[in-house]
């Protein structure tokens, strides 16, 4: 989950997946220049921070999502949702 990159390794990455062309774009330059942070997306997650911090046992107490019925069943019977 995420994209976590250096200037090191995303040339590596290109090289290896003939994708040379895409330093020239601007997240590839912001890397390269590093105007942005390694690491954009993925982690821990938002969900994740929030359920620790609501102090909640499921993340379908955080976040909308798909369930299925099964799983909502389960949920319900354990007095989750």
């Amino acid at each position: 989950m995420g994209i976590r990159v250096d200037e090191e390794s995303l040339v590596e990455q290109l090289k290896k997946s003939d994708c040379m062309d895409r330093l020239e774009l601007p997240y590839h330059q912001s890397i390269i220049k590093k105007i942005l942070p390694y690491t954009i997306g993925g982690g821990i997650g938002q969900s994740r921070i929030l359920l620790l911090l609501l102090e909640q046992s499921h993340i379908a107490e955080i976040q909308a999502s798909s369930w299925t019925d099964k799983t909502l069943e389960s949920l319900k019977d354990i007095k989750i949702l």
